[in-house]
């Protein structure tokens, strides 16, 4: 048992697999920062998408407040013209 860890104390400490464990650790290193980096960017996406989705609601609504208005304003007028009929009627 004793000759097993001393060969692995000794494979350890061979600077070949110093530099096999910091590759390691660079290459999880990159991995993480490329998927934060994709995660950044996929969010950013969906918020844009979600801004133009809103801008044209936005736009929507005020179509149908102008519509709403003109509505109104027509109903209004009708209702002005037939007070005007019945006091011609009447």
């Amino acid at each position: 048992m004793e000759q097993a860890i001393e060969t692995y104390r000794r494979v350890s400490a061979a600077n070949e697999f110093k530099e096999l464990e910091r590759l390691r650790s660079l290459a999880r290193h990159n991995e993480a920062s490329a998927l934060a980096h994709a995660r950044r960017v996929e969010r950013e996406k969906w918020q844009g998408v979600l801004a133009d989705k809103d801008a044209a609601l936005a736009d929507k609504d005020a179509a149908l407040a102008e519509q709403a208005a003109a509505l109104a304003q027509q109903a209004a007028l009708i209702a002005e013209l037939r007070a005007k009929m019945g006091e011609d009627n009447g």
